[in-house]
């Protein structure tokens, strides 16, 4: 998969440096999902102010993809088919000294759209489910001034995503 960013705090406004940070690494899977209408599912975290892509972290026993398939039937309430890659993102967490591997597929949604199960932690987030034309969801994280730390690098990342897929032209055939 290709590397597309590497995302630091200067891209996100933050100009202090920290040295020798020890990074924990931790790996993500995310998707464009689409629908049969061509809207894809993005996810508003109203606690603080920004929208994301579905997905979120892979667990030890877990490859890539069985991770994306449990967590959009956790964050979107669906099976999915996976059709290709976008690429992928390498954030550059200082203050959580995180080092994030985030891998981007599109893929289409199988079966019927149930509900989402939210843990606690997206409850107390306040994470709304929306369905919107990939424009439209360039527009909302452009527009977005995300309250946290977190969500100013998950803007960038996912912004650089869905650039990406347009610029590669990418055609569903559902």
């Amino acid at each position: 998969m290709n590397l597309l960013k590497e995302i630091y705090e200067k891209h996100i406004g933050i100009s202090k440096k920290i040295d020798d940070i020890n990074y924990k690494i931790r790996k993500a899977a995310r998707t464009i999902l689409l629908d049969e209408s061509g809207k894809i599912a993005i996810l508003y975290v109203s606690k603080d102010n920004y929208h994301k892509l579905p997905g979120g972290g892979i667990e030890e026993e877990e490859n890539i993809i069985e991770a994306l398939k449990r967590e959009v039937s956790e964050e979107v309430g669906t099976d999915i088919e996976v059709l290709g890659e976008v690429g992928t993102i390498i954030e550059y967490r200082d203050e959580f000294k995180q080092l994030q591997i985030s891998y981007c597929y599109y893929s289409k949604v199988k079966g019927e759209i149930g509900k989402p199960n939210y843990t606690e932690e997206e409850i107390n987030s306040g994470f709304k489910l929306n369905w919107m034309s990939i424009e439209e969801a360039i527009d909302s994280l452009e527009k977005d001034e995300p309250y946290n730390y977190m969500g100013k690098f998950i803007k960038e990342r996912d912004k650089t995503f869905l650039k990406e897929f347009i610029d590669k032209g990418i055609k569903l055939n559902n």
